[in-house]
């Protein structure tokens, strides 16, 4: 799935989705990041993000909106993070689409160890990841679980030199994120 496909497969409409009960909607997330430097360990949080994963082929659409990462270890972090990194007003989403590369079923109760394969938009660059994943089916949802470092110049982020004892050139992401069927009570 393109990139540009990512944002249409987010915005179909509930009553599409009622339609298709096999494509699930994302009713829970958060998503951490750290960067572990010498000087300095920054962490954010981001509970904002939404999806979609369709059962049958296994196939996903993820975007983070980037201005809602919370923490940092001051405001004038994370104004640095959106204006000079991120910039976010150029940028406003990290998105990530594409499939899940193992054969399970994902209607089927249990436990199971998966990869996502993708594309992974950051700062505007197009990355294909394979993501290592836990994936929990249970009555209550899907939960994906999983931990992956960027490095931050595969993006084109460029981290100025007086701030390179401050600002880890790769972040190790968590992700954490529940879909739920759309007939599900809320």
């Amino acid at each position: 799935m393109r990139v540009n496909g990512v944002l249409l497969f987010l915005m179909l409409p509930v009553s599409l989705l009622a339609q298709e009960p096999l494509r699930w909607r994302m009713s829970r997330s958060l998503i951490t990041f750290v960067s572990e430097a010498p000087l300095e360990r920054i962490t954010a949080t981001n509970a904002k993000a939404a999806g979609v994963v369709e059962l049958e082929s296994r196939s996903f659409a993820v975007q983070v909106p980037v201005v809602e990462f919370q923490g940092f270890n001051a405001p004038l972090q994370r104004e640095h993070f959106n204006e000079n990194y991120m910039v976010s007003t150029t940028w406003p989403n990290i998105t990530f689409a594409g499939r899940i590369i193992e054969s399970i079923d994902l209607s089927v109760p249990g436990r199971y160890s998966a990869r996502a394969k993708g594309e992974l938009v950051v700062h505007g660059v197009t990355k294909e990841r394979i993501v290592p994943c836990e994936v929990v089916v249970t009555s209550d949802g899907i939960r994906v679980t999983s931990s992956f470092d960027v490095a931050l110049d595969e993006h084109g982020i460029r981290i100025p030199r007086v701030v390179q004892q401050k600002v880890a050139p790769v972040v190790n992401v968590k992700v954490d994120v529940l879909f739920r069927s759309p007939t599900a009570a809320r």
